[in-house]
């Protein structure tokens, strides 16, 4: 003889021989979990406590519903938030930083958001709005980004290159993304041929680039001209 009992307390879990747990929606089971202390159990049981726990999940989850019908469209501005985003593991010091000043400079600038860097790459950002969990995230991507041969990207000009009187512009350094720079040599800014950029380019223009090339130290060789 046996009786299944329906939301059981700490004491009949201890002296039962079953302990079944069922999660699941009006549609059906999503989860289930079972602990037993006798060899096994009959089909019988398993209908009668299947059963049960469908009658019982019900009901609960009509007296939810005279509550909240349907989840919100969006979360409370006041509920805690996560991002997860991953970057290559060799690339997680640079995020952190010597003795962490890099992080600590970001969660500093970006209204004190929580960030969590596991080993394998994963980034955890956390914060009650969403908008500084964003664009911490989008920082954090670009910080760690890698120039790839052939992808074109909107570059920054950051210094001039000049010739050895210094008085011919002979090429530029651009930024294509946050500490990465790469050298756009005068033939390579324009189909053109020119003798100097001088009234053509200034620091701080925006310039549209192709990286043809990336040596074996990570210096990046940028085409204006190859990106028309």
């Amino acid at each position: 003889y046996y009786t299944i009992l329906t939301d059981i307390q700490g004491i009949e879990d201890h002296e039962g021989d079953m302990d079944f747990k069922v999660a699941g929606t009006k549609d059906g089971i999503t989860a289930l979990q079972m602990d037993i202390k006798i060899t096994g159990i009959t089909k019988e049981i398993m209908e009668e406590a299947l059963e049960q726990a469908r009658v019982a999940r019900l009901q609960i989850l009509d007296h939810m519903a005279t509550t909240i019908s349907e989840p919100r469209k969006t979360l409370s501005k006041y509920a805690p938030k996560v991002k997860m985003i991953r970057i290559n593991p060799e690339k997680i010091r640079d995020v952190i930083g010597s003795g962490g000043k890099i992080i600590t400079q970001i969660i500093e600038d970006f209204n004190q958001v929580k960030i969590d860097i596991e080993q394998d790459g994963r980034v955890f950002i956390m914060h009650s709005d969403q908008q500084w969990i964003d664009a911490a995230a989008e920082y954090i991507t670009n910080l760690v980004r890698e120039a790839k041969v052939g992808e074109i990207y909107e570059a920054k000009v950051t210094r001039l290159l000049m010739d050895k009187d210094g008085k011919k512009i002979q090429g530029v350094f651009a930024e294509i993304f946050p500490g990465t720079e790469g050298l756009i040599h005068i033939s390579k800014w324009d189909k053109e041929r020119t003798e100097s950029l001088e009234g053509q380019v200034n620091i701080g223009d925006q310039v549209i680039v192709k990286v043809i090339k990336i040596d074996d130290k990570g210096r990046v060789d940028l085409s204006r001209k190859d990106a028309m």
